[in-house]
């Protein structure tokens, strides 16, 4: 059993809405709009903003799988 499902919270300072999503926190520093608390190495996001950060890394992502194929 996870984090998650356990009912963690999101990482973004400020929510405190229960996670849904996990990442690196390498992972999450590539979007500049979200605030995180990155002192783990795991960081949780709720549905919400992991939108955000869907969006506001596509592009990045794009380029990212591009380079593999």
């Amino acid at each position: 059993m996870g984090r998650i499902d356990k009912g963690i919270n999101c990482s973004v300072q400020g929510c405190d809405k229960t996670a849904e999503r996990s990442m690196s926190g390498s992972k999450a520093s590539m979007s500049t709009d979200l605030i995180v608390d990155s002192s783990n190495r795991r960081v949780y996001l709720c549905r919400e903003h992991y939108k955000e950060w869907k969006k506001s890394t596509k592009e990045d992502r794009e380029n990212e799988r591009a380079r593999w194929g």
